[in-house]
């Protein structure tokens, strides 16, 4: 009898097995499909609920991903580390390798996930762990060049981090109670006498981090900055900044005001149909002589498919700042300005430059009246994941600096505005807080008098100094890359086209070295009988070593260039990158102008060539119809070349349909991809 009972037992064991790991990995899969929707807070919902049935390496990797992408990095640090812990389990055969758990990431991605629990510990405070996962990836030899720049800087930041914890000022800040509370504010911004920030307080809840959505509130400033904002039981606490800029089901928020205060600019979107929260663009109101606001309206220089957002006016209010992932960032997000006329019309924005912007991500400008820029980022070396810095200019040259201890700590630190020479507002979500991100007043009593907007005096004392210099080789672009001696080569300024220096290669088709100066930036010309004049653009924005990494009195440093030369002969064709059109359309792309703008540049440095340019489609459509396609897009690029001051007799649009297919039988989308391309064929020399 109780043999006879096992079976019954068993099968019952092995059926409620089964179906909690069906449950679980229902639950699992409900997580993933928020994830990938840019839910991230309900996908760390279901992922809390599937326990340890599912693959812990994935499952805990996810979770990491969905803090850190809904801007909570530093609760990520554990996540990441029982993934790597669960892969490193994963990758030990055990007594039985048929059931042992194959390990979760590629040696890619496993890389991805080192680089980014850096950044989680390094918000922790944990700096010794922080570095040594940094060091593991660099180890890995990581193929992405970006990543590999960030990592780079972030390690020589984390030895140099002692120095930048030494960095102390007068600075006192004081949480201002009255206005936070146990949800997020930041943004603060003084008009008149009232703080107008923004703050999680709608009835609608934002999916990316599970906080109601956010709006603008005002509060009155009293003479105890202790009580700023705070509801006395007359009602004088914080309140809504206006009715007609409120949508209840989108994230408002970062205000900037014009130099009168009628004119208020503003960012508005993250209304879930877009992940990454990308849909969020630059709006305007204006105020009556009522006093009321308009209905806010969408600004042109936003753009559709980019994040635009913490907008600032210049001190006149002619400059509005703001910060972009758009098309030709230098990183993430950069700051962008864009100048505005009398009428209220805005120029087209231009990236603020290298000096500024970095790999990873810059926000939150403010030019106080003295003309210094204060902003945001955590490519610049910090303590944090965001820090506060500050930009000065002198002799031409920007400087940014870290605004140091008590403003900056291992947590967010950001939005930092001065209405008053030493008497400022930011924003932090540091230990001891309120809230997520509490507003803070920031009050000091040394003035500071450096501007980015006027040449200072450099600083007194034992000042370091820096050389930098430009080397580089030339050589043949064929594998391998064969030394070129008897190359002429030229370095000339971009700003007066005056040529700095010229050298001929020797035997090993070295060249250099020869100074080159901070802020500036430089072409490099490289021309030998028989090969395409190559022009190589070399800048030093963001190419100065910070201070904080310079331990010597003087510092010599020298950057290397690769240029690499086509052989020229009659028919050669050279296939042109990224040349992309839209579906059955032949119109030029500003990405494919982009490439085309260097086309013109060989053109110009080659005068004497010729060329036919050809322009290629996939077989997914009629033979007729590819061909006629082709030649359209074929002349589109050419006729844009002679826009650009290229000699009509010197081009050839030919269009080939699918006549001479790179993949013949493509299945991928990639493949198919190859097959349309644009090509340039050498006519004559």
């Amino acid at each position: 009898m109780k043999f006879s009972m096992r079976f019954p037992l068993l099968f019952l064991t092995v059926t409620v097995l089964l179906g909690g790991c069906n449950s679980a990995m229902q639950t699992y899969k409900k997580g993933v499909k928020h994830f990938e929707a840019g839910e991230y807070n309900p996908a760390i919902d279901q992922f809390a609920k599937t326990g340890d049935k599912v693959d812990a390496a994935r499952l805990n990797y996810y979770t990491a991903e969905a803090y850190r992408l809904s801007d909570r990095i530093q609760l990520a640090a554990p996540y990441y580390k029982k993934a790597l812990d669960a892969n490193v389990e994963a990758s030990v055969p055990g007594a039985t390798p048929d059931l042992a758990p194959k390990p979760a990431f590629t040696d890619v991605n496993l890389a991805d996930v080192r680089l980014n629990y850096a950044y989680a510990l390094k918000a922790t405070g944990d700096y010794a762990g922080a570095q040594a996962q940094l060091q593991q990836f660099l180890d890995s030899r990581p193929k992405n060049k970006v990543s590999l720049a960030r990592a780079q800087r972030e390690i020589e930041t984390l030895r140099a981090i002692g120095a930048i914890q030494a960095k102390q000022t007068d600075f006192r800040l004081k949480n201002l109670g009255g206005v936070n509370s146990a949800g997020t504010e930041y943004a603060p911004v003084l008009r008149g006498d009232e703080l107008i920030f923004t703050a999680s307080r709608k009835d609608v809840t934002y999916k990316a981090n599970g906080l109601p959505m956010t709006a603008l509130y005002k509060a009155k400033i009293g003479q105890n900055p202790d009580e700023t904002g705070a509801d006395r039981g007359d009602g004088a606490g914080p309140q809504l900044f206006s009715n007609s800029v409120f949508q209840n089901d989108v994230n408002e928020g970062t205000p900037a005001f014009s130099k009168d205060g009628k004119a208020m600019v503003f960012a508005r979107g993250n209304n879930g149909k877009r992940k990454g929260g990308d849909d969020v663009d630059l709006y305007l109101s204006r105020q009556d002589k009522d006093g009321n606001w308009s209905a806010p309206f969408r600004l042109p220089i936003s753009d559709s498919l980019a994040w635009d957002g913490s907008p600032a006016f210049s001190a006149d209010g002619k400059t509005l700042y703001f910060a972009s992932n758009r098309t030709g960032t230098v990183g993430g997000l950069d700051l962008y300005r864009a100048n505005m006329d009398a009428s209220g019309r805005f120029s087209r924005p231009v990236n603020m430059g290298r000096d500024i912007n970095t790999a990873g991500n810059e926000l939150f400008p403010f030019v106080a009246a003295d003309g210094k820029l204060y902003f945001s980022s955590d490519g610049h070396p910090g303590l944090g994941k965001l820090d506060v810095f500050v930009a000065t200019r002198s002799g031409g040259v920007i400087r940014v600096e870290n605004m140091g201890q008590p403003i900056n700590s291992p947590a967010d630190d950001f939005g930092l505005t001065f209405p008053e020479a030493n008497k400022g507002y930011m924003a932090s979500n540091r230990a001891g807080g309120k809230g997520d991100d509490d507003i803070y007043l920031v009050e000091s009593g040394q003035p500071d008098t450096t501007t980015i907007a006027k040449n200072t005096p450099p600083k007194q004392g034992a000042a370091k100094v820096v050389r930098y210099f430009l080397a580089g080789t030339v050589a043949t672009n064929t594998s391998p890359n064969n030394p070129l001696d008897s190359a002429r080569v030229r370095i000339v300024d971009d700003a007066n086209d005056a040529t700095v220096a010229e050298v001929t290669t020797g035997k090993p088709g070295t060249f250099g070295k020869f100074p080159v100066q901070e802020g500036k930036s430089y072409s490099i010309l490289a021309e030998r009988p028989g090969y395409l004049t190559r022009r190589e653009p070399f800048t030093m924005q963001g190419r100065s070593i910070p201070d904080i990494f310079l331990t010597k009195p003087e510092t010599d440093t020298t950057f290397n260039v690769a240029l690499l030369l086509d052989k020229v002969e009659l028919n050669k064709t050279f296939v042109l990158e990224n040349i992309y059109y839209d579906l059955d359309k032949y119109n030029i792309r500003s990405d494919a102008a982009t490439e085309l703008d260097k086309l013109v540049t060989i053109l110009k440095d080659n005068p004497t060539l010729k060329i036919e340019l050809s322009s290629h489609t996939d077989v997914r459509a009629a033979d007729a119809y590819n061909l006629r396609l082709s030649q359209n897009r074929a002349k589109a690029a050419v006729d844009y070349i002679i826009s650009k001051g290229i000699d009509a007799e010197r081009l050839t649009a030919k269009g080939y349909g699918e006549t001479q297919l790179v993949v013949k039988n493509a299945r991928t989308e990639e493949e198919h991809q190859r097959n349309r391309r644009t090509e340039f064929k050498v006519l004559a020399l």
